[in-house]
């Protein structure tokens, strides 16, 4: 019998149904005093699991789960001043927690980013249940930069189309779609 391939605690077993219902709730981070709270008020987009080195992940975790909000939609409500941006280099600047080190947001300050307007949060931070599961895998050649073994990355893949997470070495083809098109001067584009 081979070895079940974990890829992150709250997808291992299947992936959970959303709520219609859901449009929204509180991330907080893990800290048991003054935990820093963020208000989102809307119902996330584009949820995906990320193989990245630059993401968050919960201990145990080959992935991160990440999804998208509109910038307008997010509150930092509590023990904001426990906030401190991870690396002020990178394109997106995330808000990890100073106590528990865990990333609530990104952010793209870059006007001219395609994805400026967006934040990036970790879903499975909710209080609230129902936020929509995951729909593709990201950046899944990246979990070899963490060691992971390019030997095993079939096993892998394999794994994650069993879990119904179509796995991707970039964004899904939607995501890159929009990048594509953000970049794509006007008078390059033909008419419809």
């Amino acid at each position: 019998m081979s070895e079940t391939i974990r890829i992150h605690p709250l997808v291992d077993q299947g992936l959970k149904a959303s709520s219609a219902q859901f449009t929204g709730g509180t991330l907080v981070c893990h800290c048991t005093e003054r935990p820093v709270k963020i208000r989102i008020s809307s119902k996330v987009a584009h949820d995906h699991v990320c193989g990245c080195t630059k993401c968050w992940k919960p201990a145990g975790a080959l992935f991160s789960i990440v999804a998208v909000v509109p910038r307008d939609k997010l509150e930092v409500i509590e023990n904001g001043d426990k906030l401190a941006i991870v690396d002020d280099t990178a394109a997106i600047q995330r808000y990890a927690c100073t106590g528990c080190g865990v990333h609530m947001y990104g952010r793209i300050e870059n006007k001219n980013h395609p994805f400026y307007g967006f934040d990036f949060i970790h879903p499975e931070l909710f209080q609230e249940a129902g936020w929509a599961p995951p729909e593709f895998a990201a950046f899944v050649s990246s979990v070899i930069e963490s060691g992971y073994s390019p030997e095993r990355m079939g096993a892998l893949r394999a794994r994650l189309k069993e879990l119904g997470l179509e796995p991707y070495d970039c964004l899904s083809p939607p995501l890159m779609d929009a990048i594509a098109a953000h970049g794509a001067k006007p008078s390059q584009v033909p008419p419809p």
